[in-house]
């Protein structure tokens, strides 16, 4: 959804811009290793371009979101070897995991000619959730001892492929709730009360859970790694969302 009264160019130039200023300070902060932010630049970039600048701010929510649920009692996850990177930060790869199903969303809107409508913007904002659900529910629930197998219920250590806990799974629907609700009030500033807004909450919390059975099934027996998984389970939130949409 392109801003009103601006036209492609200059909407591109601000992403770009916003992009590259946003990806910096990441650095600066140690959020993000040098090639986490050129990556974060580049993810940017494209979501601002071919989605929207209301698109690329909900990631930028979303992003510091994630630090934030990071950083939180890092010290306790470096003690049991459980944190992102040496003091928290994100590489490229963690970057591009995150990050490839919003910017295919948005590719494929612009393809399409289906930007600004509600299916594509459900579409992103589900890919969001997806991952703000899964991140604050890793970060947050690495800190809580009584962990079990999604698939088996056996009890697991925490941090454990496919592992789940109590706490954990209500970050997870947290994390869906809030992302969705942010999202939606930046997109869909005129319309913060659309009943719409409960696809992409469902959608990100049941792509968080896909997440554990995929984590306790494929990704343990070595399939697949954690990132495919990251992208496999975003990628199926956004089709989720836009299957909800068509069936509404």
């Amino acid at each position: 959804m392109f801003t009103e009264g601006m036209d492609f160019l200059t909407e591109a130039a601000v992403a770009l811009t916003l992009s590259a200023l946003l990806s910096l300070l990441a650095w600066r902060m140690r959020l993000l290793t040098s090639y986490g932010s050129l990556s974060a630049f580049a993810v940017g970039s494209v979501i601002g371009v071919f989605g929207s600048l209301s698109w690329l701010v909900v990631l930028l929510v979303f992003t510091f979101l994630g630090f934030a649920a990071t950083r939180y009692g890092l010290v306790q996850k470096k003690e049991r070897g459980v944190q992102e990177g040496r003091d928290g930060e994100r590489g490229h790869v963690n970057v591009l995991a995150v990050a490839l199903a919003p910017c295919l969303v948005s590719v494929l809107s612009f393809a399409l000619g289906m930007q600004g409508t509600m299916v594509a913007s459900i579409a992103f904002l589900a890919s969001i959730s997806v991952a703000a659900s899964d991140t604050i529910a890793s970060e947050m629930g690495v800190m809580y001892p009584d962990v079990w197998l999604i698939t088996t219920l056996e009890k697991v250590p925490a941090g454990t492929d496919g592992g789940v806990s109590v706490m954990g799974t209500a970050w997870a629907a947290l994390g869906a709730l809030l992302a969705s609700v942010v999202g939606w009030i930046v997109i869909f500033p005129a319309d913060p009360l659309n009943p719409l807004l409960l696809i992409p909450v469902a959608a990100g919390f049941l792509g968080c859970v896909a997440d554990s059975v995929l984590g306790a099934t494929l990704e343990r027996r070595g399939y697949i790694g954690k990132h495919l998984n990251n992208i496999s389970t975003m990628l199926l939130g956004s089709l989720l969302a836009v299957g909800l949409y068509m069936l509404l």
